[in-house]
């Protein structure tokens, strides 16, 4: 008789077939996957996002040695920043008016002629603390137009049912690029040269421009608007609604306080913890994967105790982290703190981030989503500003200490003052 079983090998193709279905399917969090667009741009820009935390280490620890003031440090995470708060409702107002595919293929491009050029002076040796600041000013402007433009074109890639997935996955490559950024960062820092770390950058920008030349998204053509007309509209249509003004604080106080922790790390690993540029990788690799975890449950979270309490643990995650880190004597002592502050990282921005998604007319999406960058990343550059001058004043405990006493009080008035919207409360439909 005929044996017509299949063999032990088919079986188990069968079975990881049938669970990847189950995975990918409409409305489950690997959903988007299944959207080809996605998967490239995802793939790409994860390879993009490793390259920037790689340059943000080499970036904040090149400052450490070339000066002693804690501001100057910290205004390496404020140049990054500033950017977005500055220019970002203009960018918004470009993602809404012109292609949104061409808008990052632009700020891509000239992130990667500004990533060559610190690359070629850091190498002839006459890069300053001020140069340095000016170039990390320029990626950050690149970074602001390319945002806006980004974001919104994410429902171009997938469709209504998984946008929300598709944000949180795209928040997880973000998150898994710092997780392993960093720490390839400070082996690259450590084993060559900061040199070494922004070359890594420039090469990864590459691959993100070769998707975009040759993604074709179905999309109509944007219907031009002057552009001052166009940044009213949209700054009026925030402004007006009381969801979108009560998701405009709760992002600037949390980006403001994230600002204490983000910011003074490289002067606490090199002042406190007596760690060296690998040191400081490892703690934000740690941060990296503690956003990674979060990333895993923060929907089934949300769905299960709404989002005024994911963002209330968020806030609690970073009040532990910044109370307990001046009492930290060495980095491995540290690492724990970072991963608690990276789930708080993720707890707070994606909520908000979705949130504020979903409560923007699809016309003047690219504006409200600019609109909210620039008031989140605005707090972290004035935290950013506001923590390092404390800490040049008192000390950098003290500076930790304060943000988290922000954090404490926020968590405490905000919910009062401005509660995070109820599910349907300002919500729009999409197409």
């Amino acid at each position: 008789m005929a044996d017509n079983s299949e063999p032990p090998s088919s079986h188990l193709a069968s079975h990881l077939a049938s669970r990847l279905d189950r995975m990918t399917a409409p409305g489950r969090s690997l959903a988007p996957f299944r959207h080809t667009a996605f998967r490239a741009i995802w793939t790409a820009n994860l390879f993009s996002a490793i390259g920037s935390t790689v340059q943000s280490v080499g970036a904040a620890w090149l400052m450490t040695e070339l000066t002693d003031s804690h501001r100057l440090i910290a205004l390496v995470q404020a140049s990054v920043t500033l950017p977005i708060m500055l220019f970002g409702v203009i960018a918004g107002a470009i993602a809404d008016n012109f292609d949104r595919r061409r808008v990052m293929l632009s700020a891509q491009g000239m992130m990667l002629v500004a990533s060559a050029a610190l690359t070629l002076l850091t190498y002839e040796k006459v890069v300053g603390p001020y140069l340095l600041l000016t170039f990390t000013l320029i990626l950050g402007i690149g970074t602001a137009l390319n945002s806006p433009a980004w974001q919104a074109s994410v429902r171009a890639q997938v469709g209504r049912e998984d946008l929300p997935q598709a944000i949180s996955l795209n928040t997880m490559a973000f998150n898994m690029a710092r997780s392993v950024g960093p720490a390839l960062g400070g082996l690259l820092v450590s084993l060559w040269d900061v040199g070494a770390a922004f070359a890594l950058n420039t090469v990864s920008y590459i691959a993100l421009i070769w998707v975009l030349l040759r993604w074709r998204p179905e999309a109509p053509a944007p219907v031009r608007q002057p552009m001052l007309p166009s940044i009213r509209i949209g700054i009026a249509f925030c402004f007006t609604s009381e969801p979108l003004r009560k998701l405009l604080l709760r992002g600037f106080c949390v980006g403001f306080g994230m600002a204490g922790y983000q910011a003074l790390m490289p002067a606490v690993v090199r002042d406190q913890l007596h760690g060296g540029e690998l040191g400081y990788g490892l703690l934000l690799a740690s941060f990296g994967v503690g956003s990674i975890f979060a990333a895993l449950f923060v929907t089934a979270l949300r769905r299960r105790w709404g989002t005024e309490r994911v963002i209330g643990l968020g806030s609690f995650s970073y009040v532990i982290t910044l109370l307990v880190l001046p009492l930290a004597t060495s980095v491995n002592a540290a690492l724990p703190l970072a991963f608690i502050a990276g789930t708080g990282w993720v707890n707070c921005l994606t909520t908000l981030n979705i949130a504020t998604q979903f409560r923007s007319p699809e016309e003047i999406l690219g504006r409200c989503l600019s609109i909210y960058s620039a008031v989140t990343f605005g707090g972290m550059a004035l935290g950013a500003w506001i923590w390092g001058s404390v800490a040049d004043w008192q000390s950098v405990p003290f500076a930790l200490g304060g943000a988290a006493a922000w954090f404490g009080l926020s968590m405490i008035i905000l919910p009062l003052i401005a509660p995070m919207p109820k599910p349907h409360e300002g919500r729009v439909t999409l197409n």
